[in-house]
Order: structure tokens, then sequence, then C-alpha cells
């Protein structure tokens, strides 16, 4: 059903009435200039967004800034945090909509996406669980274990994110090769238009 809805994502939506018109998909796609443009963006993007996440994790497991109250620092980066992730959010969904079928069959992607969501529980236990006895703590050198538990969580979560993101790039579990069985279910690589090549059964 997911990949049905991607396939007309791709190639229905926005497509003009002559047989080789373009979706809108596929001409965001087949623009050299644009694509590299969202991309770039994406990246600095992700990179301001995440270095603020960082600064404040660093701040909350007593690394860096013991002097400066962990609310200083939040309130300071927070407004560099908010336009970092609208800007992610923001093209990292048209560098999605681009290229649906490919993402949805990498490997790569769907690990990011784990962390992704993985990190956003963790933004959501901290603020609404973590912090709310922070006037407690807010001073203090090293915060509780529950608040560097998340910091460590959290850096974790988001250095997975940016690693799998960078891989991306790469065609190392590509569809259409072969590959171990797991590497092919993991990816549905059975119904992606390059389908499955299954190492096991090459070597029976």
């Amino acid at each position: 059903m997911i990949r049905d809805f991607l396939v007309w994502l791709a190639t229905q939506v926005g497509k003009g009435p002559g047989e080789y018109d373009p979706s809108w998909s596929e001409a965001l796609a087949s623009t050299l200039n644009v694509w590299g443009l969202l991309e770039g963006t994406h990246v600095l993007s992700l990179m301001l967004f995440a270095g603020t996440i960082f600064l404040v994790d660093f701040r909350l497991l007593g690394w860096g800034f013991r002097r400066t109250p962990v609310s200083v620092i939040s309130d300071r980066v927070l407004p560099l945090t908010v336009f970092g992730f609208l800007l992610m959010v923001t093209t990292g969904l048209l560098l999605f909509y681009a290229k649906p079928l490919l993402y949805y069959h990498n490997l790569w992607f769907r690990l990011k996406l784990i962390f992704l969501a993985v990190a956003a529980i963790n933004i959501f236990v901290f603020h609404f669980r973590v912090q709310k006895d922070r006037d407690a703590w807010d001073t203090a050198e090293k915060p509780p274990a529950k608040a560097r538990l998340s910091a460590t969580v959290s850096i974790l979560s988001w250095i997975a994110v940016i690693t799998f993101g960078r891989f991306i790039a790469y065609d190392w579990f590509e569809c259409g090769k072969p590959l171990p069985h797991w590497a092919n279910v993991a990816q549905e690589c059975a119904i992606s238009e390059r389908g499955a090549i299954d190492l096991t059964e090459m070597t029976k």
C-alpha cells in the first residue's frame, strides 16, 4: 500500500497531458541545480539543528559550560534549533518527494528513519518528563542521571541519523545487486523495480 502511494506520488502528481510530460517529482529530480541546492541546504540545516542540540547535550553531560545554567543555554540556542529543524524538514521532504521509490527501497534511509524516531521520542521524553524538575538541577555542574541519559541517547541517535544519511549516497546494498537475504527483505527488494537477487540462492 505504501509503495503504491509512492508510485502515484512519483509518477502521477502534477503530470501533464502528454505521454512524456514529467510529474512534479520527476521534474524536481531532473533539475540538477535545484537538487544540489536542496541537498546542500539539507545537510547544512541538519548540522545547525544537531549542533545546537549537541551544545545543550554537552551541558547536560557536564562536559562544558558547567557554570552556565542549562535553561540559559537552551533558551539561547532554541531559535537556531527551531530554524534549523524547519529548514531540515522542508528540504528533507522535498528530497524525498523527488525520489520516493529510491529512498523507500534504501536500507540506509530506513535506518535513518528509525533513529530519527528514536531522537524524536527522546526529545518528547526530555521535555515532558526529564526536565519537569529542572529548577532543582538547572545550575548543577553535573545534572542528574536521567538528564545525562537523555543527552547520551540524543547524541548517539543524531550521530546515527547523520551517518546513515551520508551512507544513502552509496549503493552497497542497492536492490538488483546480489545481496544477503536479510538485506533484500529489509529493503523489500522483491517488489522494487530492480528486483531481488539473493546471494544465498546463487551459492546453492
